[in-house]
């Protein structure tokens, strides 16, 4: 998980010095692999809720479309605080459980390729463990007021929102420059987050500022889109965690390197 950190903490010096700019929109390429899909969410920690053994907690709930059929559900939490403050409430509700599990850090990565595994399972009349992504309330909320606010009234928000931008003559995406030159399109989990860059391009660019607009879209249709779009633009995608939970694991590590001891572990989750 060391790397969560440094990758959010280079991504502030990288937002704070260099320049955005406008990718144009049609470049063409093959379809992400699983492995290539991977390495983009690994940077992202996610939350969940598990024993000490790191098996996570789960519920069965009716399959879609056959009611009598239960599927064993784990919750992934985007917010690691909606993480503590669900353990907290089964403490108080159900006590005996409670006690017994604790919040685990794991990257995006690791998830998903667990939820390919059981898909699999799932193809082979086997039963496997299927997750559910939980949003932070507040970062929907504001993604269903950008819907409204770009005229998508009839649309109801699902998922977690990723925040990202467009603009300029060809509504290209709004890219950050990195380092090494490279041109990234930043998605983020926090609103205020692609808020404050925009504003930034806009007192850099004023001559286009009119036409920048903040769009939003489900985390869950962008992973689908990495596994079969053609898009050469998927490539430069990255995801950016939100500062909520860059602290959280900051520090969970200095935690670490302190000795002291920690609730909440990072170990990867079993199935």
């Amino acid at each position: 998980m060391k790397s969560l950190v440094r990758w959010g903490a280079t991504l502030g010096l990288v937002g704070s010095t260099l320049v955005s700019s406008w990718l144009s929109s049609n470049l063409r390429a093959l379809a992400l692999t699983e492995t290539e899909v991977m390495t983009m969410l690994q940077p992202v920690p996610v939350f969940t809720v598990t024993d000490s053994n790191g098996s996570p907690l789960v519920a069965s709930v009716p399959k879609p479309g056959q009611e009598e059929t239960q599927q064993a559900v784990a919750g992934v939490f985007i917010s690691p605080q909606d993480a503590q403050a669900f353990v907290e409430r089964l403490k108080k509700d159900k006590p005996d459980l409670g006690n017994q599990v604790l919040v685990q850090a794991v990257s995006l990565s690791d998830i998903y390729q667990l939820d390919q595994k059981n898909e699999q399972q799932s193809a082979n009349d086997s039963e496997g463990l299927d997750f559910a992504f939980v949003p932070r309330q507040q970062q929907v909320q504001l993604a269903q007021q950008l819907l409204v606010r770009n005229g998508q009234t009839q649309q109801q928000f699902q998922g977690v929102p990723l925040f990202y931008a467009k603009g300029g003559p060809e509504k290209g995406y709004l890219t950050v420059k990195q380092e090494d030159g490279t041109q990234v399109i930043p998605f983020f989990f926090e609103q205020g987050q692609l808020q404050a860059m925009v504003e930034n391009f806009k007192r850099q660019n004023p001559n286009i500022a009119d036409s920048v607009t903040m769009e939003v879209v489900p985390l869950e249709n962008v992973i689908d889109t990495l596994e079969t779009s053609d898009n050469k633009q998927l490539n430069n995608i990255v995801l950016v965690p939100s500062q909520e939970s860059i602290s959280f694991i900051q520090s969970l590590q200095n935690s670490s390197r302190q000795g002291t001891p920690q609730a909440p572990a990072t170990n990867r989750p079993q199935n």
